[in-house]
């Protein structure tokens, strides 16, 4: 589901100077270069690359970290955090100004670009693989005979030298894989990079010092403070419990603050349950993270994912349950004429369609959802990356012939532009270390043969590429698509074994996502005629920077399994469950599940190919695949959260299509910034009050586990976690 394009759209037209020539349609590469070089370039004639710049977003980008990870584990979707990152710091600097009496100079143009560059690598590109591969392999970590989930910690099962390691060395492989690919696809075939795109426009506009500009940049920091505000308000018991002064501020004002949270679950005999039961997170959540995230998503895939939870939630799952009373050595019984669910009458080997948790009284649909559910987003990733044959076609062989073709002796130009770009050399002396040092992560951490290693670090350079095609030609990056070709190749290569599977998906997904980001950010300096070298050495500090705030903030908002389980969490459900269907087989499944894996695939095939033939003014009536495939993953406080979101976006729409053009989507992006920022901030600060707290001898804290990745490959038992209650360029689950 990458690349809702939740920043404003637009094209070079949009930034152009007036006062700049227009450039020939049939330019050549050489005339591009020239005319770049001499009418647009200004690199050396203001500050770029600033100790200041790059603090700032550096600073700004481990924010952004924190923020993203939450809104992956809750929802399953990252954020680009360009646009956000370059208004915030525009806002902040001038403050800052302001309070020091204009003490501070102010910062160029291409010292904020250089800033949003930084910021970006450490909030976007360098976590896509902590929530979805780690947090796979501690859903799959088994959990101790004579323990629970909170027994099985985040750092047990993965040693946190080994998750910065791994995160360091894809975040530094993507950014060095990007550099034979930005001449050729941003400079010679232009393309657009919406994103990027927007972020020089609103650049430009916050420059020009428009109206529209800063009330836009006034919106969305309004939109953060309001995301703030509901994430504190909104916090749950338990987090609130550990905290104990937020705990002492709700107990005193009682009934003076209207704290954010609704009793959701429907009463008992309600609609949509079984027996009085009710399914599990059949409420209300008051979030506006998930109501921002609805107003970018739209319409479409916002009803298809209501449509298909409404079709799990009141239909589908309750006729499951239903067929589990009626068979016998499920746990349900007939007393008094009413059916009742007791574990301990269960037989062992009997498998039920719909589980049970909460002593019986919460029906997880999810549990057995996420099957169907990960088929159709699986395979409706691949169908749509065939579909767009073409654009992998134009991907090599346009790379290809730049390699190749005789482009004669350098120009002048060619000689001015080679001192600015990023040389091959870069490239060379930075993928050799960084190749070496991952294939040892891969091979010591995770038990991958050296060849199959080799071939996942060979296989990112064609993946990015791909992946940087599809950002650059659509505002979609499909990092699920290549995780997934990377798990179907390396079931091959390690049959049986989950860890290598999980392992080398990463590698392409984290790769591929920071190729895309770093061409998406190169594509605004592009425009803005900042120098590219410059421009590179921002985003290459800026994988530090993220590295450095992710791997802690990881292990303190996810200490243990039980935490981890009471997200939604729906990409991490999808690689888990690809990486057991692929590894174990679908036999261990009851059988409900795997024809849910089939009709899944079957819609996951079907939809996004009459999407394809549909012309393009009807393709809004078309039910969007991922939003079918999601709202079997979520839970349905999750979808409906979202329905209301496009609503609000729709009715707004309706009311006044200006204001909501210009303000809608900058108001989304803060309150999701703000809401899941302070989300993260307070379970990192309850986790580091409970680790702080002395504990008796014998406790979860107090008995470090030994669990690691050759105990996940030896987890047997097709058992999935429940899901528990809980998208500007989108990343894919």
């Amino acid at each position: 589901m990458a690349g809702f394009g939740g920043d404003a759209r637009g094209d070079e037209a949009a930034v152009a100077d007036p006062g700049i020539p227009v450039l020939a349609a049939d330019a050549t590469p050489e005339e591009k270069d020239a005319h770049w070089f001499n009418h647009v370039y200004r690199g050396d004639r203001m500050p770029q690359l600033t100790w200041r710049a790059v603090l700032m977003g550096g600073i700004l980008g481990m924010a952004m970290a924190a923020s993203n990870l939450y809104t992956t584990l809750a929802i399953g979707w990252a954020f680009g955090v360009a646009i956000t990152a370059c208004v915030m710091s525009f806002v902040i600097w001038n403050g800052l100004r302001s309070l020091t009496g204009g003490a501070l100079s102010q910062m160029s143009i291409l010292e904020n670009n250089c800033m949003q560059s930084t910021a970006s690598a450490a909030g976007y590109s360098t976590g896509s693989t902590i929530a979805t591969m780690f947090g796979a392999l501690l859903l799959l970590a088994p959990v101790p005979e004579g323990k629970t989930a909170a027994d099985v910690t985040s750092w047990g099962v993965t040693h946190w030298a080994i998750v910065a390691a791994f995160t360091l060395c894809t975040g530094l492989l993507g950014v060095f894989l990007a550099i034979p690919l930005k001449r050729q696809m941003i400079n010679h075939e232009q393309l657009r990079f919406p994103s990027g795109t927007a972020s020089a426009e609103m650049l430009k506009s916050l420059y020009s010092q428009s109206k529209d500009a800063m009330t836009k940049a006034y919106v969305l920091i309004s939109g953060i403070v309001a995301g703030l505000l509901v994430g504190f308000f909104n916090t749950d018991d338990g987090t609130a419990e550990k905290v104990g002064f937020i705990k002492r501020l709700f107990d005193w004002s009682g009934e003076k603050f209207f704290r954010l949270q609704i009793p959701g679950e429907v009463p008992e005999g309600g609609f949509g349950t079984v027996a009085g039961k009710v399914p599990q997170a059949y409420v209300f959540e008051p979030s506006l993270l998930l109501i921002g995230a609805g107003i970018i998503t739209g319409m479409r895939v916002c009803l298809s994912m209501f449509a298909g939870s409404l079709l799990l939630f009141l239909v589908v799952g309750p006729w499951l349950v239903q067929q589990d009373i009626a068979h016998a050595g499920t746990g349900w019984s007939m007393v008094d004429g009413k059916p009742v669910f007791d574990a301990a009458t269960a037989t062992p080997g009997v498998v039920r369609n719909i589980d049970l948790n909460g002593a019986g009284t919460q029906l997880k649909f999810v549990t057995w959802a996420l099957w169907g559910g990960t088929a159709v987003m699986v395979f409706a990733s691949l169908t749509s990356l065939a579909l767009q044959w073409r654009t992998v076609g134009r991907a090599f062989t346009n790379f290809l012939g730049s390699r190749t073709g005789n482009m004669g002796d350098a120009s002048s130009a060619e000689r001015q532009l080679a001192a600015v770009e990023v040389p091959t050399s870069w490239m060379v002396a930075g993928l050799i270390p960084i190749g070496l040092a991952l294939l040892a992560v891969q091979m010591v951490a995770f038990h991958i043969s050296w060849w199959a290693g080799l071939i996942a670090i060979g296989m990112s350079f064609f993946l990015s590429l791909v992946a940087c095609r599809a950002t650059g030609e659509t505002d979609t990056t499909p990092i699920g698509a290549m995780g997934k070709v990377m798990q179907l190749m390396f079931a091959a290569f390690h049959p049986g074994q989950i860890v290598p599977n999980l392992a080398s998906a990463g590698v392409a997904a984290n790769s591929a996502i920071g190729s895309a980001d770093l061409l998406t950010d190169l594509k605004s300096g592009y425009l803005l005629g900042a120098n590219p070298r410059r421009q590179f050495l921002a985003q290459f500090y800026g994988v530090f920077f993220g590295t450095l705030a992710i791997v802690p903030i990881w292990f303190l908002m996810v200490p243990n399994k039980a935490e981890l389980e009471k997200f939604a969490a729906p990409s991490t459900r999808q690689w888990e469950a690809v990486a057991k269907v692929l590894t174990k087989g679908i036999d261990q499944l009851p059988v409900s599940a795997q024809y849910a894996i089939l009709i899944g695939a079957l819609v996951g095939v079907v939809l996004p190919t009459i999407e394809k033939l549909t012309p393009a003014s009807m393709r809004k009536y078309v039910p969007s695949a991922m939003g079918l495939g999601l709202s079997w993953v979520i839970p349905y406080s999750s979808s409906l959260g979202f329905m209301v979101g496009a609503l609000v976006g729709w009715v707004w729409e309706l009311l006044h299509r200006k204001s909501s053009d210009k303000f809608s989507i900058g108001a989304a992006c803060g309150v999701i910034a703000g809401e899941s920022l302070m989300k993260a901030v307070l379970a990192m600060l309850a986790t580091a009050i409970f680790l702080m707290t002395p504990k008796a001898e014998g406790t979860a804290a107090a008995q470090p586990d030994a669990i690691g990745p050759a105990s996940v490959m030896a987890a047997a038992g097709p058992a999935v976690p429940e899901a528990g209650t809980a998208p500007a360029r989108i990343g894919a689950p």
